[in-house]
């Protein structure tokens, strides 16, 4: 959880920014940060709410929004982070880790700024500073005289911190990049004499002396239109020493302390019990080769920068946490005069981990305390610990951590002690109970993947194959581990080219092999991390990596496993926890492609029978997406031979939920249909296919005929004329759609006689529809007109009005295109009586669009406008896109408006997909 005043008022939460609704809510919640931990009475938050005569309900107002305020903080899951908005009298309090605010960090970061004697850690750290800050203070929030005094009070903080970051900029030398950062602020204040003088300073330090001057005198203009005065002190001095060509007084390690600044509490002599001239220092060596990671080492900072900070580096094996750690610790080492403490916890090793009392053993030890003062009991040793480091200014690294509970065990006591811990697991616990700050690391990009290549092969092996490194960087996966390994394999084989290893990396069933080396690599850290699995989750991990989709979510997981969907819920959440999976939105999960192969590899036996059970679970996922988008549809197929049915089958809300589910699961539904033919399971892909026929309805012309190609082929290696029939029918509408006429009816002609065959009489009758659209378009109207007949009657035969409402559809439109409007007119009206109540907007828009184009040929144009604007209101708010152009089209014909003319252009867009 983050509280945001460095911009606009808001809250973030791991499920994304609370909705803190009206600008009076989030003045309060401002006017009870700015006040963190203490009680703002009830007047401060009417003044910050209401500049002028508040009103009598007031003080009713301010308390419905403290209920409100309450109601989002407990979504949030506020209590966890140490979150509380307390009742206090005639006051409310917001109670916080004041880390958990930018404001507060801002500030923190700005103190520390101004300590460091070197001015590359000063700029760094005001860099970070700066990066906190998202627009104008305060934004979003009503602006009351305090509010506003506050804003303007952040906003000087804001200010002064870019002139710290420019002088920095100059003791380093980098007078033009101090310029850069002075003039975007001089620009937007051009009346504060302070920006400016620095600016003409640091231009003329650049060598640019002819800028510097112009920036002086439209100063002095503005100062003396504006103001009426003339340049102060500050900007004078700057004008004369650059008119005189004067060297610019040297820059101090650092700048005076103003009044108005706190001064720090000097650090106080250790207890006796310590050696004064004892420093620790543990840590490792910094990793070689280490590259890129600029947004993580920023995030550490900022996690570090708080009181007693303790920062969670988390992610799966091999991502380089604790490279980044260790990169991280020895980059800020001046920032920690009392040491460096570092110990691997063997979390996830065949070794075991040392205990707590060795640990602290070791700590103690370094800390210069004698061994006969060191005590037995974990308990004394961890009190003695926090004792000595409670006036400390301490770095604590604790590597490969597996639980939360050794971690807390292991902290330090001083509030300007640093804890650093690195885990595979997400360590919530340490979260709720002392307020970790996350800092997530995921896989490298293919460019940072490809320089961490570099940096251990020589950039002359990676420049001189460039293409080959970046396929070599995508084949790893952006794991760290796995490039390491892969550049060990070819430092060590100096005639390989890394075309040759890409090439042998591009084999799925050898590529684990190729990236372990010795006793590490990808395999084994993956092995260290599965052994600490319980048996349940390891079960559904074996089964994940049979998967052939690219995500899954508890019901697939369970489908692979043979499980049921809590069980595989609960699995997911300690893989999760484990970055073995990751959760890429809510209830939907990925695997890394190594962890894929590695999890497939586990248990290659199970392979069939996890295959045959997600893509059953695909069949009856989809059966009751179709069922709840085109309820009173044709009768589904017969289910196949040896149907595994789903232990739980997800329920859809409502018609645009199920089409959701089908285009989201588009892609997935496709590799299942590729991994169902390499195995043989024909009968499972054509039904896969054919259950998407409502998404390829709705959108006809989005590149489906591979797809029902390839459906084409599995009814026919079945030899079910059933199927045949079925994919013939879909995939000669779309290719009529697609305006390939002669394409459509080769396909369509055999289809009704398939479907006699097999008794199939509604399929019979789609397929006489699709063909009679064919036959229209051809001009072959009589054809048309006999076969939408003929489908009308079989479906009415069948007791179906969906199909028989889908008949009238086309016979209607075919009567419109003979010349015989009132027969169009008859036929459509009888459709529309026809169908139920749940009939979707689309069918109905169509039949409002030929109403309205008979009305128009038979000279009744008020009618035929409200009917095809009716049409047109229907498709455009049920997201039919070709229905709107065909309701539009008509509508501009019959009226040429405008507005109807930039609808039209607008849905036209959208079929082609150029606007969303």
């Amino acid at each position: 959880m983050e509280f945001r005043l460095l911009g606009t008022v808001s809250v973030d939460t791991r499920r994304g920014p609370l909705p803190l609704g009206p600008a009076k809510r989030r003045s309060l919640l401002a006017a009870l940060l700015l006040s963190a931990n203490t009680p703002v009475p009830m007047s401060r938050l009417t003044a910050c709410l209401w500049d002028d005569e508040p009103p009598s309900q007031a003080r009713g107002v301010i308390q419905g929004h403290v209920s409100r305020l309450r109601a989002l903080l407990a979504e949030g899951d506020a209590e966890a982070y140490g979150v509380e908005l307390l009742t206090a009298g005639d006051a409310y309090a917001l109670r916080l880790p004041e880390t958990l605010l930018d404001a507060q960090r801002f500030e923190e970061l700005l103190t520390l700024a101004r300590e460091q004697r070197d001015p590359a850690d000063a700029v760094l750290m005001l860099g970070d500073a700066l990066s906190l800050w998202r627009g104008p203070a305060l934004g979003g929030a009503f602006a009351g005289p305090p509010l506003q005094a506050a804003a303007h009070s952040l906003e000087e903080s804001r200010l002064s911190a870019v002139e710290q970051l420019a002088l920095s900029y100059g003791r380093l030398g980098e007078h033009h990049r101090a310029a850069a950062v002075l003039r975007t602020e001089a620009v937007a204040h051009p009346l504060r004499e302070s920006l400016s003088a620095a600016l003409m300073t640091a231009l003329y330090q650049a060598g640019r002396q002819s800028e510097a001057l112009d920036w002086f005198h439209r100063t002095r203009r503005l100062l003396a239109d504006e103001l009426g005065i003339d340049p102060g002190r500050e900007l004078a001095d700057a004008y004369g020493l650059i008119l005189r060509g004067d060297p610019v007084p040297e820059l101090s390690a650092g700048r005076p302390r103003s009044e108005s600044e706190p001064v720090r509490p000097p650090v106080p002599p250790r207890p006796a019990l310590v050696p004064a001239e004892a420093h620790a220092d543990l840590l490792p060596r910094a990793p070689r080769g280490f590259h890129g990671r600029g947004a993580e080492l920023a995030a550490l900072g900022r996690a570090a920068a708080g009181e007693a900070p303790v920062c969670l580096v988390t992610g799966p094996a091999g991502v380089g946490k604790t490279a980044l750690a260790l990169w991280w610790a020895h980059r800020n080492a001046d920032a920690f005069p009392d040491g460096r403490l570092f110990i691997d916890l063997h979390g996830f090793s065949d070794t075991g981990e040392p205990s707590v009392t060795e640990v602290l053993r070791e700590f103690l030890l370094a800390l210069g305390v004698p061994p006969r003062r060191i005590p037995e009991s974990a308990p004394a040793a961890a009190a003695l610990f926090r004792s000595l480091t409670d006036r400390q200014r301490l770095l604590v690294v604790l590597d490969n951590a597996r639980d939360s509970a050794t971690v807390r065990a292991l902290l330090p006591g001083g509030a300007d002690c640093v804890t650093v811990v690195t885990s595979r697991h997400r360590l919530e616990g340490l979260i709720a109970s002392d307020a970790a700050r996350p800092v997530p690391v995921g896989t490298l990009d293919a460019q940072d993947g490809t320089a961490l290549l570099a940096g251990v092969l020589g950039e002359e092996r990676v420049l001189g194959e460039p293409v080959a490194a970046r396929r070599l960087a995508e084949l790893c996966g952006g794991l760290p581990l796995a490039l390491r390994v892969t550049a060990a394999r070819l430092a060590g084989r100096p005639r390989w080219s890394l075309a040759h290893l890409a090439d042998e990396l591009a084999d799925e069933r050898g590529r684990l092999a190729h990236l372990a080396v010795d006793d590490t690599g990808v395999p084994a850290a993956l092995r260290l991390t599965v052994q600490h699995l319980p048996g349940e989750a390891a079960h559904h991990f074996g089964r994940l990596g049979h998967h052939p989709g690219t995500h899954f979510d508890p019901y697939t997981a369970a489908a692979l496993a043979g499980t049921d969907p809590p069980a595989a819920a609960r699995a997911l959440e300690r893989l999760g926890a484990a970055h073995l999976v990751t959760e890429t939105a809510p209830g939907r999960w990925e695997l890394h492609d190594l962890v894929r192969l590695y999890a497939r590899d586990l248990d290659p036996a199970t392979g069939p029978q996890a295959l045959t059970g997600v893509l059953d679970h695909y069949i009856g996922t989809a059966l009751a997406a179709v069922e709840t988008a085109q309820p009173g549809g044709e009768p589904c197929f017969a289910l196949p031979t040896n149907f595994r049915r789903p232990s739980a089958v997800r329920d859809f809300a409502d018609r645009a939920e199920a089409m959701g589910w089908l285009a989201a699961e588009r892609e997935d539904l496709a590799r299942a249909v590729t991994a169902a033919r390499a195995a043989g399971l024909d009968d499972r892909a054509w039904r896969i296919i054919l259950l998407q026929w409502p998404q390829v309805v709705w959108r006809s012309r989005d590149n489906w005929v591979p797809l029902l190609s390839t459906a084409l082929e599995c009814a026919r290696a079945v030899d079910d004329p059933y199927a045949e029939s079925r994919v013939r029918t879909l995939l000669g509408w779309v290719l009529s759609e697609e305006g390939r006429l002669a394409d459509a009816l080769t396909l369509l002609e055999p289809s009704p006689a398939l479907a006699r065959r097999t008794a199939d009489r509604l399929g019979e009758a789609t397929a006489l529809v699709n063909l009679a659209v064919v036959q229209s378009a051809q001009g072959d109207l009589d054809t048309a007109l006999a076969n939408c007949t003929r489908a009308a009657a079989l479906a009415r035969q069948e007791g179906n009005p969906h199909t028989e409402m889908l008949a009238l559809l086309h016979l209607s439109r075919t009567h419109l295109t003979s010349g015989a409007p009132d027969q169009a007119l008859h036929v459509a009206r009888t459709a529309l009586n026809l169908g139920p109540e749940h009939e979707e907007a689309a069918r109905t828009s169509l039949l409002h669009t030929v109403c309205g184009e008979a009305h128009l040929a038979l000279g009744d144009k008020t009618e035929a406008l409200a009917l095809l604007e009716r049409a047109a209101d229907e498709a455009e708010s049920a997201g039919y896109d070709e229905g709107a152009v065909r309701a539009l089209a008509a509508l501009l014909r019959a009226s040429g408006r405008a507005d109807h003319r930039r609808r039209h252009e607008k849905a036209v867009r959208r079929l082609a997909g150029e606007e969303p």
